[in-house]
Protein backbone atom coordinates (compact mmCIF):
# COMPACT_ATOMS: atom_id res chain seq x y z
CA UNK A 1 0.00 0.00 0.00
CA UNK A 2 1.21 3.17 -1.02
CA UNK A 3 2.11 6.03 1.86
CA UNK A 4 -0.29 8.17 2.83
CA UNK A 5 2.15 11.24 3.24
CA UNK A 6 6.08 11.91 2.66
CA UNK A 7 7.07 10.54 5.99
CA UNK A 8 4.10 8.92 6.91
CA UNK A 9 4.24 5.28 7.55
CA UNK A 10 1.37 3.58 5.32
CA UNK A 11 -1.78 1.31 6.48
CA UNK A 12 -0.33 -2.35 7.01
CA UNK A 13 2.98 -0.95 7.52
CA UNK A 14 4.90 -3.02 9.97
CA UNK A 15 7.77 -0.46 12.20
CA UNK A 16 10.52 -1.01 14.44
CA UNK A 17 9.26 1.52 17.47
CA UNK A 18 10.14 2.09 21.36
CA UNK A 19 7.63 2.09 24.28
CA UNK A 20 7.66 6.13 25.11
CA UNK A 21 4.82 6.24 27.69
CA UNK A 22 2.55 3.44 29.17
CA UNK A 23 -0.58 4.73 30.13
CA UNK A 24 -3.54 2.85 32.00
CA UNK A 25 -5.50 2.66 28.19
CA UNK A 26 -2.35 1.74 26.01
CA UNK A 27 0.79 3.16 25.09
CA UNK A 28 2.75 5.54 22.94
CA UNK A 29 5.45 4.74 20.91
CA UNK A 30 8.22 6.37 19.08
CA UNK A 31 8.72 5.56 15.57
CA UNK A 32 12.08 4.60 14.93
CA UNK A 33 11.55 4.15 11.42
CA UNK A 34 10.22 7.31 10.73
CA UNK A 35 12.29 9.52 13.62
CA UNK A 36 9.94 12.60 15.32
CA UNK A 37 6.77 10.41 15.04
CA UNK A 38 4.62 8.71 17.06
CA UNK A 39 2.08 6.34 17.52
CA UNK A 40 -0.61 4.80 19.93
CA UNK A 41 -1.45 1.35 20.97
CA UNK A 42 -4.83 0.70 22.78
CA UNK A 43 -4.87 -1.64 25.22
CA UNK A 44 -6.86 -3.91 22.97
CA UNK A 45 -4.52 -3.90 20.50
CA UNK A 46 -1.61 -4.70 22.57
CA UNK A 47 -1.27 -8.94 23.43
CA UNK A 48 -4.00 -11.12 22.36
CA UNK A 49 -6.31 -12.13 25.08
CA UNK A 50 -7.71 -10.00 27.75
CA UNK A 51 -4.83 -7.82 28.95
CA UNK A 52 -5.59 -7.21 32.68
CA UNK A 53 -2.04 -5.09 33.21
CA UNK A 54 -0.59 -3.58 30.76
CA UNK A 55 2.73 -3.43 32.79
CA UNK A 56 3.15 -7.38 31.91
CA UNK A 57 3.10 -6.96 28.41
CA UNK A 58 5.04 -3.43 27.35
CA UNK A 59 7.82 -1.30 29.23
CA UNK A 60 9.47 1.60 28.70
CA UNK A 61 12.12 2.02 26.56
CA UNK A 62 11.71 -1.38 25.15
CA UNK A 63 11.72 -2.35 21.63
CA UNK A 64 8.65 -3.65 19.60
CA UNK A 65 7.57 -4.07 16.21
CA UNK A 66 3.66 -3.00 15.82
CA UNK A 67 1.39 -2.50 12.66
CA UNK A 68 -0.09 0.36 11.59
CA UNK A 69 -3.73 -0.03 11.92
CA UNK A 70 -4.77 3.47 11.05
CA UNK A 71 -3.20 7.35 9.93
CA UNK A 72 -4.68 10.14 9.84
CA UNK A 73 -2.25 12.80 9.05
CA UNK A 74 -4.99 15.90 9.69
CA UNK A 75 -4.87 14.63 12.93
CA UNK A 76 -1.35 13.66 13.37
CA UNK A 77 -2.41 10.55 14.77
CA UNK A 78 -1.09 7.02 13.93
CA UNK A 79 -2.82 3.82 15.32
CA UNK A 80 -0.99 0.63 15.98
CA UNK A 81 -0.78 -2.56 16.96
CA UNK A 82 1.06 -4.91 18.21
CA UNK A 83 -0.93 -7.96 18.55
CA UNK A 84 -0.92 -8.39 14.85
CA UNK A 85 2.31 -8.89 14.70
CA UNK A 86 3.74 -12.47 14.41
CA UNK A 87 6.95 -13.62 16.07
CA UNK A 88 8.32 -14.64 12.38
CA UNK A 89 7.18 -11.35 11.16
CA UNK A 90 8.56 -9.54 13.95
CA UNK A 91 11.82 -11.21 14.08
CA UNK A 92 12.14 -10.64 10.36
CA UNK A 93 11.45 -6.67 10.68
CA UNK A 94 13.83 -6.37 13.42
CA UNK A 95 16.75 -7.77 11.54
CA UNK A 96 16.02 -5.85 8.65
CA UNK A 97 15.75 -2.81 10.37
CA UNK A 98 19.28 -3.65 12.00
CA UNK A 99 20.75 -3.91 8.67
CA UNK A 100 19.79 -1.06 7.60
CA UNK A 101 20.83 0.88 10.95
CA UNK A 102 24.43 -1.35 10.29
CA UNK A 103 23.91 -0.28 6.54
CA UNK A 104 23.65 3.78 7.44
CA UNK A 105 26.90 3.24 9.99
CA UNK A 106 29.19 1.81 7.31
CA UNK A 107 28.15 4.45 5.04
CA UNK A 108 29.00 7.23 7.55
CA UNK A 109 32.80 5.92 7.42
CA UNK A 110 32.74 5.59 3.74
CA UNK A 111 31.77 9.67 3.93
CA UNK A 112 34.58 10.48 6.02
CA UNK A 113 37.15 8.49 4.05
CA UNK A 114 36.20 10.15 0.56
CA UNK A 115 34.89 13.63 2.13
CA UNK A 116 31.11 13.57 1.82
CA UNK A 117 28.77 15.67 3.71
CA UNK A 118 25.67 14.82 5.33
CA UNK A 119 23.33 15.65 2.14
CA UNK A 120 25.91 13.88 -0.01
CA UNK A 121 25.91 10.85 1.76
CA UNK A 122 21.93 10.43 1.66
CA UNK A 123 21.97 11.35 -1.71
CA UNK A 124 23.81 8.58 -2.77
CA UNK A 125 22.44 6.25 -0.11
CA UNK A 126 19.23 6.59 -1.49
CA UNK A 127 20.28 5.93 -5.06
CA UNK A 128 21.79 2.40 -3.71
CA UNK A 129 18.44 2.09 -2.05
CA UNK A 130 16.63 2.66 -5.18
CA UNK A 131 18.99 0.19 -7.24
CA UNK A 132 18.93 -2.18 -4.66
CA UNK A 133 15.83 -2.46 -2.82
CA UNK A 134 17.19 -1.41 0.66
CA UNK A 135 20.92 0.14 1.84
CA UNK A 136 22.01 -3.23 3.57
CA UNK A 137 21.14 -4.94 0.48
CA UNK A 138 22.95 -3.06 -1.96
CA UNK A 139 25.93 -3.40 0.38
CA UNK A 140 25.48 -7.04 0.62
CA UNK A 141 25.46 -7.52 -3.27
CA UNK A 142 29.22 -5.39 -2.92
CA UNK A 143 30.07 -8.21 -1.06
CA UNK A 144 29.24 -10.71 -2.68
CA UNK A 145 30.54 -9.15 -6.18
CA UNK A 146 32.37 -6.47 -6.15
CA UNK A 147 31.38 -4.69 -9.41
CA UNK A 148 27.92 -4.67 -8.22
CA UNK A 149 27.94 -1.08 -8.38
CA UNK A 150 29.52 -0.52 -11.43
CA UNK A 151 27.00 -2.76 -12.99
CA UNK A 152 24.10 -0.94 -11.54
CA UNK A 153 25.37 2.12 -13.25
CA UNK A 154 27.18 4.03 -10.74
CA UNK A 155 30.34 5.33 -11.00
CA UNK A 156 32.90 6.82 -9.11
CA UNK A 157 36.20 6.28 -7.36
CA UNK A 158 33.81 5.95 -3.79
CA UNK A 159 32.37 2.66 -4.79
CA UNK A 160 35.96 1.26 -4.13
CA UNK A 161 35.92 2.34 -0.78
CA UNK A 162 32.44 1.53 -0.22
CA UNK A 163 32.92 -2.09 -1.59
CA UNK A 164 36.15 -2.62 0.58
CA UNK A 165 34.09 -1.52 3.71
CA UNK A 166 31.10 -3.80 2.76
CA UNK A 167 33.61 -6.96 2.13
CA UNK A 168 34.75 -6.36 5.97
CA UNK A 169 31.92 -5.96 7.58
CA UNK A 170 29.02 -7.46 5.89
CA UNK A 171 28.97 -11.36 5.62
CA UNK A 172 27.11 -12.63 2.79
CA UNK A 173 25.42 -15.82 2.02
CA UNK A 174 27.98 -16.13 -0.86
CA UNK A 175 30.13 -14.21 -3.01
CA UNK A 176 31.03 -14.77 -6.59
CA UNK A 177 33.88 -13.60 -8.79
CA UNK A 178 33.82 -13.94 -12.20
CA UNK A 179 36.94 -14.64 -15.34
CA UNK A 180 37.20 -15.06 -18.58
CA UNK A 181 39.26 -17.81 -20.91
CA UNK A 182 40.01 -16.82 -24.44
CA UNK A 183 40.81 -20.58 -25.99
CA UNK A 184 42.30 -20.95 -29.73
CA UNK A 185 42.46 -24.51 -30.98
CA UNK A 186 43.95 -25.12 -34.33
CA UNK A 187 45.37 -28.75 -34.16
CA UNK A 188 43.07 -31.31 -35.08
CA UNK A 189 41.49 -31.94 -31.72
CA UNK A 190 39.28 -28.36 -32.61
CA UNK A 191 36.32 -27.98 -30.46
CA UNK A 192 36.70 -31.28 -28.32
CA UNK A 193 39.98 -30.01 -26.89
CA UNK A 194 37.51 -26.78 -25.76
CA UNK A 195 35.49 -28.61 -24.23
CA UNK A 196 37.87 -30.54 -22.31
CA UNK A 197 39.33 -27.73 -20.84
CA UNK A 198 36.17 -26.14 -19.56
CA UNK A 199 35.56 -29.62 -18.47
CA UNK A 200 38.86 -30.00 -16.45
CA UNK A 201 38.19 -25.71 -14.66
CA UNK A 202 34.60 -27.09 -13.73
CA UNK A 203 35.99 -29.92 -12.57
CA UNK A 204 37.92 -27.98 -9.78
CA UNK A 205 34.19 -27.30 -8.23
CA UNK A 206 33.69 -30.86 -7.39
CA UNK A 207 34.05 -32.31 -3.93
CA UNK A 208 33.92 -28.37 -2.77
CA UNK A 209 31.36 -27.65 -0.50
CA UNK A 210 28.66 -25.16 -1.67
CA UNK A 211 30.84 -23.72 -4.15
CA UNK A 212 29.80 -24.20 -8.08
CA UNK A 213 31.48 -23.29 -11.10
CA UNK A 214 29.49 -22.73 -14.47
CA UNK A 215 31.41 -22.04 -17.64
CA UNK A 216 29.32 -19.85 -20.51
CA UNK A 217 30.51 -19.59 -23.83
CA UNK A 218 30.69 -16.19 -25.14
CA UNK A 219 31.21 -16.51 -28.21
CA UNK A 220 34.36 -17.82 -29.43
CA UNK A 221 36.95 -17.60 -28.36
CA UNK A 222 35.47 -16.10 -25.14
CA UNK A 223 34.68 -18.44 -22.09
CA UNK A 224 33.31 -17.15 -19.11
CA UNK A 225 33.59 -18.32 -15.66
CA UNK A 226 31.29 -17.80 -12.72
CA UNK A 227 32.28 -18.71 -9.65
CA UNK A 228 30.21 -18.95 -6.59
CA UNK A 229 31.34 -19.94 -2.85
CA UNK A 230 30.58 -19.50 0.86
CA UNK A 231 33.58 -16.71 0.50
CA UNK A 232 36.47 -14.90 -1.10
CA UNK A 233 39.35 -17.09 0.24
CA UNK A 234 37.52 -20.43 -1.34
CA UNK A 235 36.13 -19.04 -4.74
CA UNK A 236 39.90 -17.27 -4.88
CA UNK A 237 41.70 -21.09 -4.54
CA UNK A 238 39.02 -22.64 -6.92
CA UNK A 239 39.68 -19.69 -9.60
CA UNK A 240 42.95 -20.49 -9.26
CA UNK A 241 42.58 -24.36 -9.50
CA UNK A 242 40.21 -23.95 -12.68
CA UNK A 243 43.14 -21.48 -14.43
CA UNK A 244 45.85 -24.27 -13.64
CA UNK A 245 43.60 -27.03 -14.81
CA UNK A 246 42.42 -25.17 -18.15
CA UNK A 247 45.67 -24.22 -19.15
CA UNK A 248 47.52 -27.69 -18.54
CA UNK A 249 44.58 -29.04 -20.50
CA UNK A 250 45.11 -26.69 -23.60
CA UNK A 251 48.59 -26.91 -23.27
CA UNK A 252 48.58 -31.06 -24.38
CA UNK A 253 47.32 -29.54 -27.86
CA UNK A 254 48.13 -27.16 -30.36
CA UNK A 255 46.47 -23.70 -29.17
CA UNK A 256 46.36 -21.20 -26.69
CA UNK A 257 44.54 -19.57 -23.61
CA UNK A 258 44.32 -16.19 -22.31
CA UNK A 259 42.68 -15.90 -18.63
CA UNK A 260 41.40 -12.63 -17.59
CA UNK A 261 39.63 -12.21 -14.31
CA UNK A 262 36.49 -9.60 -14.94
Amino acid sequence: MAAVANDWPSEGELLVCTIKNVRENGAYLSLDTYPGKEGFVFIGEIATGWVRNIRTHVREGQRVVAKVIGVKVERQSISLSIKSVSEERRRSTLQSWKNEQRASQIMRVAAERVGWDDEKTEAISDEMREAFGSLYGALEECAINEGALAESGFQGSWMGVVTELAIENIIPPFVEIRGKFDIEVWGPEGVGAIKDALHSAEACAEGVEDVVLPCHYDGAPHYRIDIRAPDYPTAESVWEAAQKAATQSIGSVEGSIAIERL
